[in-house]
């Protein structure tokens, strides 16, 4: 690819000359290198994909996620390459590079904090309510500013210095959480998914986007190649690719993880789908509130599901389709998956892979570029059939495993944690005496944020803006935002021992003063 293509431009013009690490020549598999060589990603292994794997190989962390999605990814974008019409739309639109998909992939959930989305959930509305960030704290916008800020393994010692392509491809949704881009999609009629507003804060922006306002900038050049191919909400076709071998891998490993060990039980499942499909009829009949007061009874989370759906996602739910899915999950997941359990004999190793396999493929094949998708899609999309089957999937997990009780206290403890953890570190910040003491890297993202709040305050005072949407003014004021950034920086940089460690230093209970916990 030549040079004066938009899509392999960078922020640094030297980059391609600095050597680094990069061995590669194609512009894109230096990002991929540059993404899996940093120390982010590296982290990403001792992060809780859904509960923590505690160093059990038996559960998926978000490294093993990451590399299981950029091997999807990878596989559709050359699907789309393989037949000349979908290869033909996808240039069209932008481009399908497999190595943007898969580098896109890799990077996707370095931002994550500890505790999966427990931890970002928390993070969130500390962020809003104690330090006053309007952009609160959001998993997708801290990958993009690991990638174009915090980290510093790139030629210019700010982010990775990554292509416009693959920083396109890492915005999966593709706004920020407030103004950009203008209309912003919380304004639109049928709204892209993630764009709508929390249920329990109105007024507050997208409860998902991927730029903090400080990384507008980058946000702007990454999407600039795009301009005109795709609309300004929507995300680019490599993005979609991304997205999609996510919900994939979402929607069949995490089901293997609490197949092996013994979580995600035969008899529950099977007597959910067998109450759904022996009554559907007299279950599509219910009214609301019958249904909602009988909510537990076999075949009611199912029928739930159907009608979200429907309200939802109109533009390609089918009932015919519904059905189909529900019948084949219950017979090769419920009916052959499950009733025969886990006993960690080779034929159990061997009934797991294949049912990954046989899924994988599946999905996979069921991919199609369209010109002209749904609000609530991208332009790589699944063909009905599976789309419903994906999210028949993803139901069994929610419903047999993060509704569970017992994940509930699980989570409780580890959002308390969380919360400790930051009012601790503050204090810390707020202790002028001690200050000096300060971890190197928790001082470096003070100082950072302090330089970023800085220059928004005097180029860009629209941006500058409170958790109430008030404009934040003020030398002091912006310290505090600074402060706040830098604190929940530092805190979604740790692993989940590195938090816990570091908590039980802060709280003397640590036996010892040396530990990991301030190196990322």
């Amino acid at each position: 690819m030549e040079q004066t293509d938009p899509r392999t431009w960078r922020r640094d013009p030297a980059s391609e000359s600095a050597g680094f690490t990069d061995l590669a020549t194609s512009p894109f598999r230096i990002d991929r290198d540059r993404i899996a060589a940093s120390p982010f990603f590296a982290r990403l292994g001792g992060v809780t994909q859904v509960v923590s794997a505690g160093g059990s190989g038996l559960l998926h962390n978000r490294l093993t996620h990451s590399l299981k999605v950029a091997q999807v990814a990878r596989a559709i974008a050359e699907r789309i390459n393989s037949a000349s019409d979908s290869a033909e739309l996808a240039a069209k639109l932008g481009g399908c590079d497999p190595d943007v998909a898969e580098a896109a992939s890799l990077a996707h959930d370095l931002g994550h904090p500890p505790f999966g989305h427990l931890g970002e959930q928390t993070l969130d509305r500390i962020a809003r309510h104690r330090f006053g960030l309007a952009d609160g704290f959001e998993g997708n916008a801290q990958s993009f500013r690991i990638i174009t800020t915090t980290d510093v393994r790139g030629p210019s010692a700010s982010g990775l210095d990554l292509t416009t392509a693959v920083r396109a491809a890492v915005l999966k949704y593709p706004w920020a959480r407030l103004h950009v881009p203008d209309p912003h999609p919380t304004s639109m009629a049928v709204q892209p998914r993630g764009a709508a507003e929390p249920a329990d804060a109105p007024g507050t922006g997208a409860s998902k986007f991927s730029a903090y306002s400080t990384e507008l900038d980058d946000f702007t050049q990454a999407r600039a190649p795009f301009d005109g191919r795709i609309e300004p909400w929507q995300q680019t076709v490599e993005a979609s690719v991304m997205d999609t071998a996510d919900d994939i891998a979402y929607a069949i490993h995490d089901l293997q993880d609490f197949h092996r060990i013994g979580v995600l039980q035969h008899a529950p499942v099977a007597a959910e789908f067998t109450g759904w499909v022996d009554h559907a009829v007299e279950l599509a009949v219910l009214d609301e509130a019958t249904l909602t007061a009988e909510r537990r009874l076999p075949g009611r989370s199912l029928e739930r599901l159907r009608r979200r759906m429907h309200a939802k996602d109109g533009w390609i739910v089918d009932d015919d389709a519904f059905t189909s899915a529900v019948v084949r999950v219950r017979a090769e997941l419920v009916d052959g998956l499950l009733a025969t359990g886990f006993d960690g004999s080779i034929e159990a190793e061997q009934a797991t892979a294949a049912f990954s396999a046989k899924w994988t493929a599946r999905l996979v094949d069921g991919v199609q570029v369209v010109a002209s998708p749904s609000t609530r899609t991208g332009h790589l999309t699944l063909r009905p059939a599976q789309w419903h089957e994906v999210q028949v999937l993803k139901f069994v997990h929610r419903r047999f495993v993060l509704l569970r009780p017992e994940l509930a206290l699980h989570q409780r403890g580890q959002a308390s944690l969380v919360t400790t953890l930051v009012d601790a570190l503050d204090a810390w910040l707020l202790d002028r005496d001690e200050f000096y003491r300060l971890p190197r890297r928790l001082h470096d993202l003070v100082e950072l944020a302090q330089s970023e709040f800085s220059a928004l305050a005097r180029t860009s005072p629209e941006l500058l803006i409170g958790a109430t949407g008030e404009p934040v003014s003020g030398a002091d004021a912006v310290r505090g935002l600074a402060r706040g950034r830098a604190v929940v920086d530092f805190v979604a940089s740790l692993t989940d021992k590195q938090a816990v460690t570091l908590l039980d230093g802060l709280s003397g209970r640590a036996s010892q003063p040396w530990s990991d916990s301030f190196v990322l």
